[in-house]
């Protein structure tokens, strides 16, 4: 299965060079480009990729409000690129539904890794940030942490992904720490997300770590 992949950045040098990579990479087709976020989402509605390669500091539409977009139309995953490990757009962005953020100093391969990962359904942060984002947020909230809405319609199943979720783990990790099978923990994880109206894993790992329910 090739994945097909936009790559949205107002930068051309650097839009050029992620082009590069990903179109020299096996499995992966770059269908399109734009230079901003009304671009990317008119794209998206016409070419159909299956994830989105998204700078969050674009001029007219950034993308934010792009990501919000293509996530609510259902049109693509969002992965989002960043120059900075902290910087507050990334928190709009996964709050906006993206699947997760890397930096743009990223290394080919996990670039490639990451695409690839996000259009199978999976999240991908930052290792090197995850903890900083996961404290940001804790201390962003400035009250007292309450169960979200559906948690108590969760199975003692599904809270055990949902923490493990929330510890960052792939399908593959989740299958192998609660011994069942990876296409089990997909169907866990789609009711999860259902059950707690959340768009991706990446806000369900977010809201598993607010809540305390992350699995050690």
């Amino acid at each position: 299965m090739t994945v097909k992949v936009l790559v949205a950045d107002d930068h051309g040098a650097i839009r050029a060079g992620l082009v590069l990579i990903l179109g020299n990479a096996e499995g992966i087709e770059v269908v399109g480009e734009a230079a901003d976020g009304a671009a990317a989402v008119r794209q998206a509605r016409a070419l159909r990729p299956d994830v989105v390669l998204m700078d969050v500091r674009m001029p007219g539409t950034d993308g934010i409000t792009a990501t919000r977009e293509l996530v609510a139309e259902g049109l693509a995953q969002v992965l989002v690129l960043t120059t900075f490990d902290l910087d507050e757009y990334v928190h709009a962005a996964l709050r906006a539904g993206a699947a997760g953020f890397l930096l743009k100093s990223v290394e080919a391969p996990r670039l490639i890794e990451a695409v690839k990962l996000v259009a199978a359904g999976e999240g991908v942060l930052a290792p090197q940030v995850t903890r900083k984002l996961i404290t940001a947020f804790a201390q962003s909230a400035g009250k007292p942490v309450t169960a979200p809405a559906g948690l108590d319609d969760l199975t003692d199943r599904e809270r055990e992904v949902l923490g493990c979720l929330g510890a960052g783990l792939s399908n593959a990790e989740i299958g192998t720490r609660l011994h069942i099978g990876e296409t089990t923990v997909k169907t866990h994880v789609s009711r999860v997300l259902t059950k707690l109206d959340l768009r991706s894993r990446v806000q369900a790992a977010i809201l598993a770590q607010e809540a305390g329910l992350t699995e050690r």
